[in-house]
């Protein structure tokens, strides 16, 4: 990623609300037909993260932890535009949201992909060594 042609930023006033409802409730598969209310409340009750093209303004990227700061964080929604693919933006963005997060001094970092783990490895994501110590409620 050129430094100079991108921006990431924790600014809520600049997420492109609409454009990421658009992203994930028709081409992400864990969001698929998720409603705009679903999706703004999840961006209004979450540590936010957007990748901008520095000229445009436009934003090609987004990232959403849930988090209590302390201990535990989510990494979820994590999307980058089709059209910018390719050019290290999804690297770039979840090295951004670990940086972040790694001051707080939090125990754990979760996420889930079923098809993004080479990108997660590179930034030192794992399996869970015990899955079997972890429940889930409401997974379909």
């Amino acid at each position: 990623m050129d430094d100079d042609t991108y921006e990431i930023s924790t600014d809520p006033a600049r997420l492109d609300a609409a454009r990421i409802h658009h992203w994930l409730s028709t081409d992400a598969y864990w969001a698929l037909g998720r409603s705009r209310e679903k999706q703004d409340s999840a961006i209004a009750n979450s540590l936010n993260f957007g990748l901008y093209d520095t000229a445009s303004g436009t934003q090609l990227a987004y990232a959403r932890v849930v988090t209590d700061h302390t201990t535990f964080a989510w990494l979820c929604d994590v999307y980058v535009d089709p059209a910018t693919r390719g050019k290290g933006l999804g690297v770039a963005l979840v090295t951004a949201v670990r940086d972040h997060l790694a001051p707080s001094g939090l125990r754990r970092i979760l996420l889930a992909t079923a098809d993004a783990h080479g990108v997660y490895a590179k930034l030192g994501f794992e399996p869970l060594t015990d899955p079997a110590k972890w429940m889930a409620l409401g997974l379909q």
